[in-house]
C-alpha cells in the first residue's frame, strides 16, 4: 500500500466515521423524549438545548470573530420579553402559535443588536467587552423600571393549551428544531466567504482590513445573526417558564455560563459549544434537583473552567481531536510497516550468478 492510497483510506475512513457520528446524534435527538419520556428529564433535556443552541449562536460571532460578547443577555430578555407582551396584549391562547412569536421576538433583538453593534463594534476587543456589559445593565434596569414591561412585577404568560403530561414535548420538538439549525449556520458560516472574513478579522484584524475586509461590517452582520438565535430561544423560555421577571430575563450569569460552555469545548469549533452547553446545563439542572447546596454549580464550573484552562487551553473538542488524529497516523503508520514488513519475509533472498568465464577470486587472489 502506497502512502498516498493510505491517505486517501484513511481521509474516507474520516469522513465515514463523522457521518455516522452525525447519523447517531440525529437518532438520539429524535429518539430522546420517546426513550425517557419522564417529565423531570425531559425538562433537564430542554434547557440543555437552550443553551447548546445559545452557546452556538454565541461562538458564530464570539467565538469566529474574537470580539467576547458579554452582553448577549440582552438580546435573551428582549426575545422573551416581546414574546411575552405580545402574546397578552394579543391575548394569545398560548399553542403553537406562540412558537411564531418566538422567532418574532428574536426579530426584534436582531434590530436592537443594530444601533448596539454600531456603537461598541468601532471599538476593539477589551473595550468591545466593556461596552457590552454596560449595554446589559442599562437594558436590565429599563426592564425593572419601566411601566410597560409590568417592572419587577414580571409578566405572566398565557397558560398554554398543551397536556401537562406531554407539555414538555412541543418545547422539545421546536427547540431541536433551532439547535440544527444554529448548527447548519454555524457550519455554512464557517465554510463561507463571509466566514472566512470573520476568522481573518479573529486572527489579525489590521491586516485583513488591509486584504480588503469591510471589517466592521462583517463584525455587525455576525452579531445580528447571533442575536436573532439567542432571541428566538429567550422567547421560548418565556413560554416555558409561563411568568418572567427582569433578574431573570436579564441574568448578569447568563453570558459568563455561555460564554464557558463555548471556552470548554473548544472555542471557534461547532462541536465545542454544543458539548460544552450539553455538559455543563445537564450538569448545573442535575445537581439543582440532587444537592442542597445553593449555586454549587458556580463552584464546579470554575473548577472545571480552571482544569480545561490549564490542561487543554484551546478546549476539549481541539485537544481530543489532535489526539485522535495522532493516534490514527500512528496506528496507521504500524500498520503499513508491518505489511511491509510480512511481505518481505516472505520473498526469497536475490542471488547473483558469477558471469560465465570470469576468474573466481578467493582470498582477493586467482584460481
Amino acid at each position: 500500500m502506497s502512502a498516498s492510497s493510505f491517505g486517501l483510506t484513511r481521509w474516507g475512513t474520516a469522513k465515514g466515521r463523522r457521518l455516522g457520528g452525525i447519523l447517531l446524534a440525529l437518532a438520539v435527538l429524535a429518539m430522546f423524549p420517546v426513550v425517557f419520556p419522564n417529565a423531570t428529564v425531559t425538562t433537564i433535556a430542554v434547557y440543555c438545548l437552550m443553551y447548546m443552541a445559545m452557546a452556538t449562536a454565541w461562538n458564530t460571532f464570539s467565538g469566529f470573530s474574537g470580539y467576547v460578547s458579554l452582553g448577549h443577555a440582552v438580546f435573551f430578555g428582549t426575545g422573551a420579553y416581546t414574546t411575552a407582551l405580545m402574546a397578552t396584549h394579543l391575548r394569545l391562547a398560548g399553542g403553537y402559535d406562540l412558537f411564531g412569536v418566538a422567532i418574532l421576538g428574536g426579530l426584534v433583538a436582531g434590530v436592537a443588536a443594530v444601533p448596539i453593534g454600531i456603537v461598541a463594534l468601532r471599538t476593539r476587543r477589551h473595550t468591545f467587552v466593556v461596552i457590552t456589559i454596560a449595554v446589559f445593565f442599562i437594558f436590565q434596569l429599563v426592564a425593572t423600571n419601566l411601566s410597560f414591561t409590568q417592572g419587577s412585577e414580571g409578566v405572566v404568560l398565557p397558560s398554554g393549551q398543551f397536556s401537562a403530561s406531554t407539555y414538555n414535548d412541543p418545547f422539545y420538538g421546536f427547540l431541536a428544531l433551532v439547535l440544527l439549525g444554529t448548527v447548519a449556520y454555524a457550519v455554512g458560516l464557517r465554510r463561507s466567504r463571509f466566514g472566512l472574513q470573520l476568522l481573518a478579522i479573529r486572527d489579525d484584524e489590521d491586516r485583513a482590513r488591509s486584504l480588503g475586509v469591510k471589517v466592521w461590517r462583517v463584525k455587525l452582520l455576525s452579531y445580528c445573526f447571533s442575536a436573532v438565535l439567542v432571541g428566538v430561544v429567550g422567547g421560548v423560555w418565556a413560554f416555558f417558564v409561563g411568568q418572567i421577571y427582569p433578574q431573570f430575563a436579564f441574568d448578569p450569569t447568563f453570558d459568563v455560563t455561555i460564554a464557558l460552555m463555548a471556552f470548554i469545548g473548544g472555542l471557534g469549533t461547532i462541536a465545542g459549544p454544543i458539548l460544552g452547553g450539553l455538559v455543563l446545563e445537564g450538569l448545573q439542572r442535575y445537581l439543582i434537583l440532587t444537592v442542597s447546596i445553593q449555586n454549587l454549580y458556580l463552584v464546579i464550573y470554575g473548577a472545571l473552567f480552571l482544569a480545561v484552562i490549564v490542561l487543554m487551553p484551546d478546549g476539549v473538542v481541539p485537544t481530543l481531536g489532535r489526539f485522535l488524529r495522532r493516534h490514527g497516523a500512528v496506528i496507521g503508520l504500524q500498520r503499513l510497516r508491518g505489511r511491509g514488513a510480512r511481505e518481505g519475509l516472505g520473498a526469497a533472498e536475490p542471488t547473483v550468478a558469477a558471469p560465465t568465464g570470469a576468474p573466481l577470486e578467493v582470498g582477493g587472489g586467482r584460481r
